[in-house]
């Protein structure tokens, strides 16, 4: 029994070594062959375009007429003639303050003023006629004088409250109503001309020989992200800010539909000559706190088929849908456009037949 049991592990032992043979063979053979499946991507080429150039700041939409209706001198309001929204017209009556004591002085005044002119006209007569003393003359002459003044002076504090629009525009939300008194200077309500409007942005003193007046400016805002204002560039302050370094200038807006005072703006001068860009869609580009990169095809290392390779660019503006690469690729190089997340290193890829440039 002891021999039948010494072969059989002999056995055992020779056919698990011819057994772990095989499989090591079988292993090495599939491993050799095997290889994954390409990665499929989508893909633009890389193209050379004409872009205007830009200088790019920021700012904040005006009017050119705009201003905060406020009273000058004190009183209750006893009337209004506009309300909240109300397009008015320069010269129109927009408000009235209690004025019954200065119209009582002012019945008075004119009493006085026509007794003074009377005294007056009688004695002009009588030192002709060496009636009277010139002194006499003198003091009605002077009284006259002094009616005319006061009388003035009544009629002004009387216009005072009067508040009349200074210009054509549309009036914002009022701050008063009747019966409220205000004191000089309160607020009764914002005055804006909203068919004249006007930016203001700042750019940095050293691109000063760049701009002039007339120079075209466009408008982004964030209101209306799918649509560009044109502005002209009307003013250049004479002087650089000593504190920013930075120059102040001032664009006319050609077209002001749907703005409004003090809403932000990204401003971009055009400048007159374009530039050569080598642009790429921007979901090519992928953005990183290392660097920017584009997948760029290549020729696989092994001899067939392509790979993609990240390559480290310089991006610069953004166009309708494009990006600038001012440095890293070249026009006519293939670029991944979507699929990036699936790549490595040597991995084979795959063009989209519905995308294939």
């Amino acid at each position: 029994m002891r021999a039948y049991g010494l072969v059989a592990l002999l056995l055992l032992a020779i056919f698990g070594s011819i057994g772990a043979y095989l499989y090591q063979r079988i292993s090495g053979f599939a491993n050799r062959n095997f290889s994954p499946p390409p990665v499929v991507v989508s893909v633009d080429v890389a193209r050379e375009e004409q872009w205007g150039a830009y200088l790019d700041s920021v700012g904040t939409i005006r009017s050119a007429q705009g201003i905060d209706l406020s009273a000058e001198t004190s009183g209750e309001v006893v009337e209004l003639y506009f309300d909240s929204g109300q397009a008015v017209k320069k010269g129109q009556l927009l408000l009235l303050l209690d004025d019954e004591v200065e119209q009582a002085a002012r019945a008075n005044q004119i009493a006085s003023l026509e007794l003074a002119q009377l005294l007056y006209d009688r004695d002009s007569k009588l030192v002709e006629q060496k009636s009277i003393p010139q002194s006499q003359y003198d003091r009605s002459r002077a009284d006259l004088a002094r009616a005319q003044a006061q009388l003035a002076e009544t009629e002004a504090r009387i216009r005072n409250k009067r508040i009349y629009a200074p210009f054509s525009g549309t009036i914002g939300i009022r701050h008063v109503d009747v019966g409220d008194y205000l004191s000089p200077g309160s607020a009764i309500a914002s005055l804006q001309d909203l068919d004249q409007l006007e930016i203001d942005f700042t750019l940095p003193g050293r691109v000063a020989p760049q701009v002039r007046a007339g120079m075209q400016v466009e408008l982004l805002v964030d209101a209306f992200p799918d649509r560009v204002y044109s502005a002209r560039v009307s003013a250049i302050d004479s002087r650089v800010d000593m504190n920013t370094r930075n120059l102040l200038l001032r664009a006319r807006l050609e077209e002001s539909e749907g703005l409004l005072p003090g809403m932000f703006a990204r401003v971009r001068i055009v400048q007159p000559d374009p530039v050569a860009r080598v642009t790429v869609p921007e979901t090519a580009l992928t953005y990183s706190v290392y660097g920017d990169t584009v997948f760029v095809v290549r020729p696989h290392p092994g001899g067939e088929g392509q790979t993609a390779e990240s390559v480290v660019v310089k991006a610069g503006d953004v166009r309708q849908g494009r990006v600038a690469i001012l440095q890293g690729i070249e026009p006519g190089d293939q670029v991944v456009t979507a699929g990036q997340n699936k790549l490595y290193r040597d991995v084979k890829i795959a063009i989209g037949p519905a995308l294939e440039p």
